[in-house]
């Protein structure tokens, strides 16, 4: 089968299924006379398999590693990303609570009251955010919205020249 009806087959997109082969999860198929790529049912299988992992979560290095490596421990992989995700659902967690203490504030960018950046931090540490977790919120913002991230820390009135150190590292966090 051609990449596009083995890509339909998966509920894919062609593009994937390349990438795919590109990072070396789905290995190179079989070509044609004419040096199209053959995709068999081995093909099938193994791109099924990736979709399963793929929907629980995993990464695509620790789906080759699975796939590469049958003796390998499978359930180790799946119980370290277990981990990773109960990790993450704490740090989600964390936001919403931030997100409700300062609802229950009556928390408003745009109206007269204030907060300033101590206000702010005593907030999120007593909702269990630690430095780095609020190393990790800068960076994410910086990431996702960097204007609204210099509107933001403009309200703290924080001061100009710790608001650059502020966006400059955290355009150089790695985020996860």
């Amino acid at each position: 089968m051609t990449v596009t009806q083995l890509a339909r087959r998966c509920g894919l997109s062609r593009s994937t299924v390349l990438y795919y082969e590109s990072v070396r999860v789905l290995k190179p198929p079989l070509r044609t006379s004419s040096n199209y790529r053959a995709y068999g049912e081995k093909d099938v299988a193994r791109l099924e398999q990736v979709c399963v992992y793929r929907n629980a979560g995993l990464g695509l290095a620790d789906i080759r590693a699975i796939l590469d490596r049958p003796e390998s421990d499978a359930s180790g992989i799946l119980k370290r990303r277990m981990v990773e995700i109960n990790a993450e659902i704490q740090a989600l967690r964390g936001h919403q609570r931030a997100i409700l203490k300062l609802l229950q504030h009556k928390f408003s960018f745009g109206r007269k009251k204030v907060i300033t950046k101590e206000k702010w931090v005593s907030i999120m540490k007593a909702s269990g955010f630690s430095e780095a977790d609020m190393h990790k919120w800068h960076a994410e913002f910086e990431r996702s919205a960097p204007e609204e991230h210099q509107e933001f820390l403009t309200f703290l009135h924080i001061p100009k020249d710790e608001i650059r150190s502020i966006r400059e590292w955290s355009k150089k966090e790695k985020h996860a």
